[in-house]
């Protein structure tokens, strides 16, 4: 039986309120009831254009303010998208490190450079065209057993 993995270390106080107010904000952000406010300011801002002429001033309100929103909400997204990838490829691994049938070889293939995933992906679509071929696509289960399972069909059809 294998110890179950614990972090090395805790993170500081500061980063988990962080991570926290990030989660919330990242949360909040994508709600209704934001998507109604920004529209509300929106509206209050083009009803107020009138009221101040049209000026410079009143057009570089709302220029500076969405571009300061932007520019936060960008961090903020990439932040959040950052966490959802890492814990997708988690679970991939998990699920590959667990059947038996699947290639280990593939563990964070996130990592790979981009020629090693070309070359992974020249292989399973050599692997889908025998598969096809045989028209058996459930047969092979990983990389390392793909080209022996095709060398059996082959045995067996004959």
């Amino acid at each position: 039986m294998t110890p179950p993995l614990a972090p090395t270390s805790r993170p500081a106080k500061s980063a988990n309120f962080f991570a926290r107010f990030a989660g919330v904000v990242t949360t909040w952000s994508g709600s209704t009831a934001a998507f109604c406010l920004a529209a509300g300011v929106v509206g209050v801002w083009a009803l107020t254009g009138p009221l101040f002429g049209y000026s410079e001033t009143w057009q570089l309100v709302i220029n500076t303010g969405t571009t300061i929103v932007t520019f936060l909400m960008v961090f903020l997204i990439q932040r959040a998208q950052n966490k959802d990838s890492l814990v997708l490829h988690l679970k991939l691994n998990e699920l590959l490190a667990a059947h038996k049938g699947a290639s280990n070889r593939l563990i964070n293939a996130q990592d790979f450079s981009e020629e090693e995933i070309n070359l992974l992906h020249g292989y399973f679509c050599l692997l889908a065209a025998k598969a096809k071929q045989d028209h058996d696509l459930g047969r092979t289960h990983s990389v390392e057993e793909a080209e022996v399972n095709h060398q059996e069909k082959k045995r067996a059809h004959r």
